[in-house]
């Protein structure tokens, strides 16, 4: 997914970061290559760890599961770590205090535990990402700009104060700016992908973003579709 003309990031933005998702339920994987996808990322699936290991590309960030059926997800990690610095994420069903030691110590970056929402899995890899890439991660779309590292957001230089909802909302349009997010992409990415209540919820915040942003057309509705950021 490349960057409209328009943007331009300091770092790896979403649009340009290369994630890879080992991982070997067929149904969670889906999910979680949806999630990444809407959120900007470039998904490569494998559901082996030899299918990781053969892998010639070297992505930026690593979505591990330890219960692969082909090999000890521990020993992926640890064999991924010795031939480079990659992020390396664990996402597991495996809880217990001595699993997470044993993976932080094959050479993990962090460790999730299933079931975990979008947003936090987005947060931990901007957060792993922010460590063995610390330049930063910007995008600017006309006036707008955010920085995803501080999660400020300026608008002509002027620093608008978001909620942490505002900023997920915002953030998730921004990713891939002139894109249609459907309501539902955005709130399953900005609350979580188990939400059942009403996506009405959304009209709120997105009403609320616009009075702040105070810029005519910056958030454009799309009816019957969803929102996008328009050309200002």
């Amino acid at each position: 997914m490349t960057a409209p003309a328009d943007v331009t990031s300091s770092g790896a933005g979403p649009g340009t970061t290369s994630v890879l998702l080992v991982e070997d339920d067929p149904g969670v994987a889906a999910q979680l290559v949806r999630a990444l996808t809407r959120g900007g990322y470039l998904v490569d699936h494998v559901s082996t760890g030899g299918d990781a290991l053969r892998r010639r590309e070297h992505p930026d960030v690593v979505l591990l599961d330890l219960g692969l059926p082909d090999t000890d997800g521990v020993q992926v990690c640890r064999q991924l770590r010795q031939r480079s610095d990659v992020a390396i994420i664990v996402v597991t069903a495996f809880g217990e205090e001595s699993d997470r030691v044993t993976a932080l110590d094959a050479g993990a970056d962090d460790y999730l535990v299933k079931p975990f929402g979008v947003s936090e899995l987005l947060a931990r890899i901007r957060a792993v990402l922010r460590r063995v890439k610390p330049e930063g991660d910007v995008v600017r779309h006309g006036p707008l700009s955010m920085d995803f590292r501080t999660r400020k957001v300026t608008v002509g230089g002027a620093e608008i104060p978001l909620t942490p909802k505002e900023f997920d909302i915002l953030e998730c349009l921004a990713t891939d700016p002139g894109r249609v997010q459907t309501r539902q992409d955005i709130v399953e990415t900005a609350w979580d992908a188990n939400w059942y209540g009403p996506t009405k919820v959304l009209d709120v915040h997105i009403a609320a973003l616009r009075r702040k942003l105070g810029v005519p057309g910056l958030i454009e509705t799309v009816y019957g579709r969803g929102f996008r950021l328009g050309d200002v």
